[in-house]
């Protein structure tokens, strides 16, 4: 038996993604009125690898806003975000699906407490049963029992019982955009179960047959990097680096998330980030330099504080809001009167 694909949501019933944005410039209006600034080259490479149905390929490091796009896309697209995240060690049973064994093992107790139930009836009537015989209303049909038993597991083993993981979510509700994180920390195997399934669209159940999806799903894959993927996986993809954003750029994303921040205070975080990205900094290579997330973040603290000027003393006070590593944090503090120097 073969799962039967949810219905589409009645917006893009009958419609694929790829019908639903006219161009690359759309695309990025969509994603800007979500609060995600792209460039040109980026959504284009998106725009193209929703056209095309292809997955997207997104390398770049850490906080660069990587998975941001995903979930604006998702938005953009008013499509459901499902993700997987990955790590070390993950295999393909948390990707597509597992069996619920507490559910079904409950289920067993169930038949069994029901079968052993004396049927109904005066108790005389129950033990009229001559001795050595089963009691009346247990179940005493030859070959009755095989037959029971194949009943029970083709019980067992129904959607009812199905605990479906991310991609297997994805090919029976698509549209959907279907985020893989961080895939660089998974292993040689998954990549390649990985690859399996955006090439056909379709995995198989032995117990429930083969799921294909209706409609492609808009896939989104990130890497930090930590290790170079396969080719094979790479030419399945359309692949754009996401960098660190200029100083104008990333002053346009921290006005777009705080529209109320004053011009000052933007300029001086926001360069005070920039400067903590060079490995030239007086602060030297950071280990873990601060992302566009903890840029913002560190934004928004220093409003809760009602701060107007980014000075030493209230840079040292909120600094572990941007730099998250004992090293970096102790190298920052002695060097931040020449950081925060315009």
């Amino acid at each position: 038996m073969e799962p039967t694909p949810q219905t589409e949501p009645a917006h893009l019933a009958g419609r694929r993604p790829s019908e639903t944005v006219a161009s690359p410039a759309d695309l990025g209006t969509r994603l800007e009125q979500t609060g995600y600034l792209a460039d040109g080259a980026l959504a284009t490479i998106a725009w193209l690898a929703v056209r095309m149905g292809r997955p997207l390929l997104l390398e770049g490091e850490p906080g660069t806003g990587k998975t941001a796009l995903a979930e604006s896309l998702g938005r953009a697209l008013d499509l459901p975000v499902l993700r997987l995240q990955c790590y070390e060690g993950i295999d393909a049973s948390q990707a597509l699906y597992d069996w619920d064994f507490p559910r079904q093992i409950l289920h067993l107790r169930a038949l069994e407490a029901t079968r052993a139930a004396p049927a109904p009836g005066p108790p005389e009537a129950r033990n009229s049963a001559a001795p050595g015989l089963p009691e009346a209303g247990l179940t005493t049909a030859p070959g009755s029992a095989g037959t029971d038993l194949a009943a029970v597991e083709d019980q067992l083993f129904t959607e009812r019982f199905l605990l479906a993981r991310p991609v297997l979510r994805a090919l029976r509700d698509a549209p959907v955009v279907l985020l893989v994180d961080e895939i660089d920390r998974a292993d040689d195997e998954f990549e390649a179960f990985l690859l399996e399934v955006l090439s056909t669209w379709q995995v198989s159940i032995p117990e429930l047959g083969t799921v294909r999806a209706p409609t492609p799903p808009v896939v989104v894959l990130t890497s930090n990097r930590t290790r170079d993927l396969h080719d094979a996986l790479k030419r399945r993809c359309l692949y754009h680096w996401i960098d660190h954003p200029g100083l104008e750029r990333e002053l346009q994303i921290v006005r777009r998330h705080l529209p109320h921040i004053p011009d000052l205070l933007a300029e001086q975080v926001v360069l005070a980030c920039q400067r903590l990205r060079e490995g030239h900094q007086p602060a030297g290579d950071l280990v873990k330099p601060p992302g566009v997330a903890e840029t913002i973040d560190w934004a928004r603290a220093l409003l809760e504080l009602g701060a107007v000027d980014l000075d030493v003393e209230t840079a040292a006070a909120t600094l572990g809001v941007a730099v998250k590593h004992r090293d970096d944090a102790e190298r920052v503090r002695a060097a931040l009167d020449r950081v925060l120097t315009r």
